[in-house]
């Protein structure tokens, strides 16, 4: 009898779910050659359903955002903060506080940082010295400089710190900023596909012909304190003057967009430069500098401690391959993130598989069940978030592939694959 029922157990265990998916996952990983964390539980246990390499450490890529939008949570408040600023008899004087969306018409409509400096009567003075960091982010590839992805940090982002060329008929180019229009050059060589290659130390633009066409690009420019003096002169038609000093004493702040309408852009889109942005806003939350490291540091110090492993953690996007968190720490975060953004309210921010977003082409079903964060860079590939079940259960978890060779279609196809498995049997 004890025999039998032993027997029955092995059975009914080797028909498992968890069992079943694990080794779906440990054949996966066999056939991509790449290792592989997942790490699952249900939403209010902490008792892992699935644990492979969950306390292993892998690249987390944009997921990285996940504990960026957690921080600026905590920090932020209700809206981005564009300016900082005084006046003092007939003149203002201001510096940037980071915010990411002036004049970023790509992502968005705002146009209050703008009219005010515009409409203000007396002279403008523009200050960056609060600004005391890299404008690229430790461990970035040198070689994304050209771009749009990796566009420089900067006290004062205009346009998304990004240049739009559009090419019309006639071979006539159009600029914004006009600005950069004077920078532009056309090559007598040709390359494989037509493209305009930006200098790595300057912002010298460089078009190459090819047979296969393109007609629109956007180009990281080059930052610097005269640059955004100048790009803010151009655009606001009157003379903006850079000087080295912001006067001592009291000062205003002037709010920008809500910070949702940001968040949504940087989950949803899996925006580089808001995350750096808003990372660079959580430091001044903290003190009078736009340094990423500061609020890493509080936030790592203060925010993070409960974690089941420490992060490495060392820019806002995850552009860098420095990062190195575990899958199950990546699931506690979701968790926390929970508790700071209610469910409702942050479904709306985040990727919904076969909806919105970076997951829009995948996970697709007639009624969403995937909402969550992909992170991609080369050889490395990651998913987390949350998934329902048939069943009505809510999953968080976190899938990670990392160091594989083979197309990156194939690691999502598998992906895919077994999140289906978790959401049909649990």
């Amino acid at each position: 009898m004890i025999r039998l029922i032993v027997v029955g157990l092995l059975i009914v265990s080797g028909c498992s779910p968890a069992l079943q998916i694990k080794k779906q996952v440990l054949k996966s990983e066999e056939s991509l050659h790449d290792h592989i964390g997942f790490y699952v539980t249900l939403l209010h246990s902490d008792k892992p359903l699935i644990n492979i390499n969950g306390a292993k450490y892998f690249i987390p890529a944009s997921n990285t955002k996940i504990v960026t939008l957690y921080t600026s949570a905590r920090l932020l408040g209700d809206s981005v903060s564009a300016l900082k600023y005084t006046q003092r008899n007939d003149s203002l004087f201001f510096q940037g506080m980071g915010d990411p969306s002036f004049l970023y018409s790509a992502a968005f409509n705002n146009n209050r940082a703008y009219y005010f400096l515009k409409n203000f009567p007396g002279k403008l003075f523009f200050n960056a010295s609060n600004f005391d960091t890299e404008p690229l982010g430790p461990g970035w590839a040198w070689d994304d400089y050209n771009d749009d992805y990796s566009a420089e940090r900067s006290s004062l982002p205009v346009y998304g710190n990004l240049i739009s060329i559009k090419k019309k008929p006639g071979n006539v180019f159009d600029f914004q900023p006009k600005r950069f229009a004077s920078d532009f050059q056309l090559s007598s060589e040709s390359h494989d596909k037509e493209e305009i290659i930006r200098s790595v130390d300057s912002n010298q633009l460089i078009h190459y012909d090819s047979k296969k066409k393109n007609n629109l690009w956007s180009i990281p420019f080059r930052s610097s304190r005269d640059l955004t003096a100048d790009l803010l002169s151009d655009t606001l038609h009157r003379s903006v003057e850079e000087i080295d000093f912001f006067p001592a004493g009291k000062y205003n702040v002037l709010k920008s967009v809500p910070v949702d309408s940001v968040y949504k852009v940087m989950m949803v889109e899996s925006d580089n430069f808001i995350a750096e942005q808003l990372l660079l806003q959580c430091a001044l939350t903290l003190s009078d500098t736009l340094n990423p490291e500061i609020a890493i540091r509080y936030a790592v110090k203060n925010f993070l401690t409960d974690l089941p492993d420490q992060l490495q953690w060392v820019d806002g996007s995850g552009l860098s391959r420095f990062n190195l968190f575990t899958p199950r720490s990546i699931v506690a975060l979701w968790k926390k993130l929970m508790t700071v953004v209610p469910q409702e309210r942050l479904f709306q921010l985040l990727p919904v598989g076969g909806k919105r977003g970076t997951l829009k082409n995948g996970y697709k079903a007639e009624v969403p069940y995937l909402y969550g964060k992909t992170g991609s860079l080369s050889n490395n590939h990651c998913v987390s978030g949350f998934l329902i079940t048939k069943k009505k259960r809510v999953l968080v978890f976190s899938l990670m592939h990392n160091n594989f060779i083979v197309p990156g279609n194939a690691v999502r196809k598998q992906m895919q694959v077994i999140l289906e498995k978790m959401r049909d049997r649990y």
